[in-house]
């Protein structure tokens, strides 16, 4: 039997509130990821102001896509909104609801185009998926063969230090795939040092580039175009003693399989 948000948390006047479904932009960024990476960003998305005023009542409660999930939404906590500029919002953060930020997940199935709309139209609707003992830090670990990850999941549990991921990708090498969702190109790489493919990983999640030189001339000084564009997979693993030059020619492997080398790739060698 499901729970109503309703039966667990009594918002009075509801007719105060618009509700904000927050997803992927038309740069297909996900406010999850944004959120996760510091909850300032997450300020911004209510700060963003359209042509037309739709968040036009006292409040906003703030909800992000949980694309883990199908038909879920994590909430990002209430805002009060202070003032209405022609070109932005100014937005506070509220007490209200403070101990679910980050922690109670609920499910609604709506698609609508329309991103803003009035709270009272989904209030009995909520239903509520889970409340989580903490409050989220990216996906839990689950198998090497479901390593997929945007450049800002990698980076956030990095630098989140999640020791799921972490004891999982220090004591594997392997041979991994990043690819440029903006052009289709892709590149091979390996990793095995004394920590593995955490290692590895950890450099790009900090330089974009991890000082490869096609890489490099792609990222640039800034990690926007990294953050923006890079997916890591990881396309096999090999236990911590496996003999370094037998990564490397499974390495030389997938390069020739997705072919990497030349026009279609950004392996240089």
């Amino acid at each position: 039997m499901s729970i109503k948000l309703k039966d667990i948390w009594r918002i009075e006047n509801d007719g105060d509130y618009k509700v904000h479904f927050g997803r992927a932009n038309n740069e297909k960024i996900e406010p999850l990821d944004e959120w996760l990476e510091t909850p300032d960003n997450w300020v911004y998305w209510q700060e963003t102001r359209p042509k037309k005023n739709e968040f036009n009542r006292d409040f906003i409660f703030s909800l992000m896509r949980f694309y883990p999930e199908e038909h879920v939404w994590l909430f990002g906590g209430i805002f009060r909104v202070l003032a209405r500029h022609e070109d932005r919002y100014e937005v506070e953060l509220t007490d209200q609801g403070e101990s679910f930020i980050g922690r109670l997940k609920i499910h609604s199935s709506y698609r609508d185009r329309p991103t803003r709309v009035n709270f009272e139209n989904h209030y009995d609707k909520f239903e509520v998926s889970e409340i989580l003992r903490e409050p989220y830090k990216g996906r839990r670990f689950l198998g090497y063969e479901n390593v997929h990850l945007s450049f800002r999941e990698l980076s956030t549990l990095i630098k989140n230090d999640r020791p799921d991921w972490k004891s999982s990708l220090e004591n594997v090498k392997g041979v991994y795939l990043i690819t440029d969702t903006s052009t289709g190109k892709r590149y091979v790489g390996s990793a095995y040092g004394d920590r593995g493919i955490w290692s590895r990983w950890e450099a790009y999640a900090y330089s974009g580039h991890g000082w490869n030189e096609e890489l490099q001339e792609l990222v640039g000084d800034n990690l926007d175009y990294a953050r923006k564009n890079f997916k890591f997979t990881l396309l096999e693993y090999r236990p911590a003693p496996t003999p370094d030059d037998t990564v490397i020619k499974r390495e030389s492997y997938w390069k020739k399989v997705l072919l990497t080398q030349g026009k279609y790739g950004l392996n240089q060698n």
